[in-house]
């Protein structure tokens, strides 16, 4: 492990303990060469490690990409940070059950919106005005009108009139 301080190549683990509800482990180091501390993080390898996007090229995993779009849709919303990581964990979580080394990228962005959706229906509307490429409003109302016939069977249960 390179020390993002020096460079130097020798480390030592001075704490390790789970992270993110058992599937990763944080381990704090000090550097051998400048005895800076930093920390790293290990997660499981076997969620799919390459993503085949929509006009067929393939490109490697990356979880960042997945907490991108749910930072911007879920930007200004009422959700925590500690509930936005867990959806990322639920959604490589469900990666991984599939088994699969590689996966469309149309998979990942359906899990996605099933859980903005589950979470938070304004950000599930940004997502998914970028995720199916809204062309114009009346694509946007149809979006909203499908939530709110949802919405409206759930009616006593939200708590009343809107």
């Amino acid at each position: 492990m390179k020390c993002p301080f020096c460079g130097g190549g020798n480390s030592k683990v001075i704490d390790s303990r789970e992270s993110d509800g058992g599937s990763a482990i944080r381990r704090r180091r000090e550097c051998l060469v400048c005895s800076s501390r930093f920390t790293t993080f290990e997660r499981y390898e076997n969620i799919p490690s390459v993503v085949i996007k929509r006009n067929g090229e393939k490109e490697p995993y990356r979880r960042e990409k997945i907490a991108m779009g749910l930072g911007k849709a879920l930007e200004k919303r009422p959700v925590s940070k500690q509930r936005l990581h867990q959806m990322i964990e639920e959604i490589e979580s469900e990666l991984r059950s599939r088994g699969e080394r590689e996966i469309k990228s149309s998979v990942i962005g359906m899990i996605v919106l099933r859980k903005l959706k589950e979470v938070d229906e304004v950000a599930y509307l940004r997502f998914a005005s970028v995720y199916k490429e809204f062309k114009d409003l009346t694509q946007f109302q149809e979006e909203l009108g499908e939530l709110l016939k949802k919405e409206k069977g759930m009616g006593s249960d939200r708590g009343g009139n809107r």
